[in-house]
């Protein structure tokens, strides 16, 4: 009798508890992606500039309107806790102390792509249009070029434009320079 091979997923609560028990280390770059562990490819000095940058125009120009977090976990389900570069959230004055977000609690998530172009626009930018993300940046720094992408419906966004040098951008309704983002001379 032959049967079929079935991989077996895990689920956000056995990734809590691989932490707990020291297999996975607080230091390890990994998340939860449709029930997988993801190593996230290692963040070189731009890629870091350019988060750094980006979280302080976007506390500025945010501030008590929405929470800025950097790095960190979103829960979406029970099989996905993705770590966006930055994510934009509603606001809530406990900075949502009791539980990770969820994605309603999401306005806009950006990430900052090297090597992890192909997978943040084939799984993540899916995963987070399933979910609902109204609006989603990927930093392409390799082309220098902002990927805005919006209006999702299923697992994709029906609306994607391409912004580079000398242009500007929106998110959540406000204005930014392209060069100014990319840390462009």
């Amino acid at each position: 009798m032959a049967t079929e091979v079935v991989k077996r997923l895990i689920n956000v609560d056995e990734y809590y508890k691989m932490a707990e028990v020291g297999i996975l280390k607080a230091e390890d770059p990994v998340e939860l992606i449709h029930g997988e562990i993801f190593q996230m490819s290692p963040i070189g000095s731009r890629h870091a500039a350019i988060v750094d940058s980006l979280a302080k125009v976007m506390i500025q120009l945010f501030d008590g309107e929405a929470i800025v977090r950097v790095q960190n976990p979103i829960r979406f389900d029970n099989n996905n806790e993705p770590e966006p570069d930055i994510s934009l959230l509603k606001y809530r004055s406990d900075y949502y102390a009791t539980a990770h977000p969820g994605s309603a609690d999401v306005l806009a998530l950006i990430e900052v792509a090297g090597a992890s172009i192909r997978f943040d626009r084939e799984v993540k930018a899916p995963l987070y249009a399933a979910h609902g993300i109204p609006e989603c940046w990927i930093i392409d720094l390799e082309n220098n070029q902002i990927e805005f992408l919006s209006k999702p419906q299923v697992d994709a966004y029906t609306e994607t434009r391409v912004f580079g040098p000398g242009d500007e951008v929106w998110l959540i309704g406000e204005k930014f320079s392209v060069n100014e983002l990319l840390i462009l001379d």
